[in-house]
């Protein structure tokens, strides 16, 4: 019998000022807004269902831009959370924002309601690499909104980039080291990729030699960690690690509402993993929020794409605990795996060694 994890809620908030020309998200330039509080939370209806009363370890407001909302929709949302779910004592509760629409007195609102983390997207603290990111944000509005931040908030996250068109090696500890500055608790610092169907995939910048960017990864890696950023997952970085994030990669069940969400649901009575998606489209989903159910057939995949990119991995017996199956269906791949020197195995952990961490990709593959 499989052991439910903690549930965690993801809801997707689906507009933005602008489209930045990286982001491969689900997000659209401001539309018609009206009645998506609404349209949430009958879609939060109809997972009751899958939950049965579980309570709710995290809350994740992502986006798209979910700082546009207005104090009072998500007044209006959190009235229907809390009468509909049951909240952990301590839980957590992020939201995204841009230093572009961040406004004090708003966000001192969004803190009575409820708000008790921000994950602010500050992507780089120097004007002309903003300004090659589509940013709508400055380097000075990056700087303010997180020292307000840091006044309202006692748990706050800076996302970064590196690996920037133009960016130097010094470039990109200079970021570090101002939002290190600013005294958040958390740091996501990751390079960009050019994914598919994004402006830069159709117009690429011209990026830093391979070399650079490592250098860049690996210096930044050790700045974060001399300043007490422990890593705990790949690009995660924090004095606090996010209670969201960490259920994700243990492998946590997580309810997802909102254009474009995902969740993923242990099912209370068969035990089978559910994995669910919902209309992208605001307007197809606005009339159907129904969206796909799908069960998840490769539990040993699954858990090992998340498990692995954690630091300190995961103990062999929770491989059984959270797939029903002998961690012995995975032996070879686990065997050439550490021949390889892409893992760490003893009797107590599994992980990712750092050459795995830096061929992870090339690392999780091998257990599809």
């Amino acid at each position: 019998m499989l052991a439910l994890p903690p549930l965690s809620l993801y809801i997707h908030y689906p507009w933005c000022v602008k489209k930045c020309p990286y982001c491969d998200f689900n997000s659209h330039e401001t539309g018609n807004r009206e009645g998506y509080i609404a349209t949430l939370l009958k879609d939060l209806d109809n997972e009751l269902d899958t939950i049965q009363g579980r309570s709710i370890h995290s809350i994740f407001i992502g986006g798209g831009t979910p700082s546009l909302m207005s104090a009072d929709e998500l007044k209006e949302l959190f009235i229907g959370l809390k009468s509909k779910l049951i909240f952990e004592k301590n839980i957590e509760i992020t939201l995204e924002t841009n230093p572009g629409t961040f406004e004090i007195e708003k966000f001192k609102a969004f803190k009575d309601i409820g708000i008790n983390r921000l994950s602010i997207g500050v992507q780089s603290f120097q004007d002309h690499h903003l300004k090659a990111l589509g940013r709508i944000h400055s380097a000075q509005e990056a700087s303010k909104a997180c020292a307000s931040a840091s006044q309202i908030f006692d748990n706050f996250n800076i996302d970064l980039m590196y690996g920037l068109e133009g960016q130097s090696i010094n470039s990109c500890l200079s970021d570090l080291n101002q939002a290190i500055d600013l005294n958040p608790q958390h740091i996501s610092f990751y390079q960009l990729t050019i994914e598919p169907n994004t402006l830069f995939a159709k117009f690429p910048p011209t990026l830093p030699k391979d070399d650079d960017i490592w250098r860049m990864g690996e210096q930044g890696v050790a700045l974060l960690e001399q300043h007490g950023f422990a890593r705990y997952e790949v690009s995660a970085f924090g004095k606090i690690p996010s209670k969201h994030n960490l259920n994700y990669w243990q492998f946590g069940d997580y309810i997802g509402i909102g254009a474009g969400a995902h969740g993923k649901i242990t099912d209370i009575n068969t035990g089978k993993i559910l994995r669910t998606r919902k209309a992208k489209s605001p307007k197809d989903y606005s009339s159907n929020q129904a969206g796909i159910i799908e069960q998840v057939e490769n539990l040993s995949f699954e858990f090992m794409l998340n498990a692995l990119r954690l630091k300190q991995g995961f103990e062999p017996d929770l491989f059984e605990h959270h797939t029903g199956q002998s961690i012995s269906i995975i032996k070879n791949q686990l065997s050439q795996a550490e021949d390889l020197g892409l893992l760490v195995i003893n009797s107590k952990q599994i992980r990712s060694s750092e050459k795995g961490y830096n061929f992870l990709n090339d690392l999780i593959e091998r257990f599809l």
